[in-house]
């Protein structure tokens, strides 16, 4: 059952420098039981060949096709985000990364539990490196309860096991029950209100490298009055398994991210110092539908 509450919606998608992950990316948001309204790859400055796929995919793409591109700079997924954000029409966005493979109701599934006065935050299934290496040979993704991949232990967290299945598993019902102000902010999967992250402005782009900008932006909402809600068994996505960019510690107070957000945590902050406001005027029109684009030159 569809949300008439969303009139429209954007799925923004950000990636840098892995084509192989994205056209599975893409294949997965064009076999969705309900499309997103328009397409946008927020793009950190990757290299002409991620660009001449989605012109090749843009061929027979079933929606408006946007890439939103930013120079290579170094680790900028904040501000590559925030000009993603600023790029969208739909009143609605749901945000993932190049590398989540998408269940056919995914976006279905976020546009049913959204609700005004929340935000959505998803989960994803971590493939191993097998299942990997198949999906990306053009194996067809697999659901359920014996994808392999791995999962988190309740207790042990530096580790991962092969149980914890039932978060494989898609139960519209129970995942209306379970929708709850819970969970860990992950930036892979979350849906938002477009004026809501327009009111708090978006990302802080003085946050750089990795990490902790997802972690920010949540509290910002949170401080706005906003809700957080989580989605169990429904919105599933396959995360591919690659080689992390974190640091030995992500928590670390002392790295400059974290700075930042307990900077913010401390404040009470609600909008963002140097957000997503500078690339408003920027995005007055929409960037240009590839497709667009390919017809006219073909």
């Amino acid at each position: 059952m569809s949300n008439p509450a969303v009139a429209s919606v954007s799925l923004m998608i950000s990636t840098y420098n892995w084509k192989d992950a994205l056209a599975l990316v893409l294949r997965s948001v064009a076999e969705q039981s309900r499309l997103p309204d328009e397409v946008i790859i927020a793009d950190d400055g990757s290299r002409e060949d991620t660009a001449q796929l989605l012109r090749d995919i843009a061929r027979d793409f079933p929606v408006p096709l946007r890439h939103v591109w930013q120079p290579d700079d170094g680790f900028r997924l904040a501000r590559c985000r925030n000009r993603g954000i600023a790029a969208a029409r739909g009143e609605y966005l749901i945000q993932l990364d190049g590398d989540m493979i998408l269940h056919r109701h995914f976006v279905a599934d976020h546009l049913r539990l959204a609700r005004p006065g929340h935000f959505l935050q998803g989960t994803r299934i971590r493939t191993t490196e097998v299942e990997t290496a198949r999906l990306l040979a053009g194996g067809e993704p697999r659901f359920g309860w014996f994808v392999d991949a791995y999962f988190r232990t309740e207790h042990d967290r530096s580790t991962y096991h092969f149980g914890r299945r039932h978060h494989t598993l898609r139960l519209p019902l129970l995942a209306r029950l379970k929708a709850r102000s819970s969970g860990h902010p992950m930036g892979c999967n979350v849906s938002f209100w477009r004026e809501d992250l327009v009111r708090v402005n978006g990302y802080d782009e003085r946050m750089q490298g990795y990490g902790s900008e997802d972690l920010e932006l949540d509290l910002r909402l949170r401080n706005a009055g906003l809700k957080r809600s989580q989605i169990k068994f429904a919105a599933l996505a396959l995360h591919l398994e690659h080689r992390s960019v974190a640091p030995p510690d992500p928590s670390d107070p002392d790295l400059p991210n974290n700075r930042l957000l307990n900077e913010a945590r401390s404040e009470g902050r609600v909008r963002s110092v140097q957000g997503l406001d500078a690339h408003l005027p920027d995005f007055m029109q929409a960037p240009p539908d590839l497709r667009a684009h390919e017809a006219a030159h073909a």
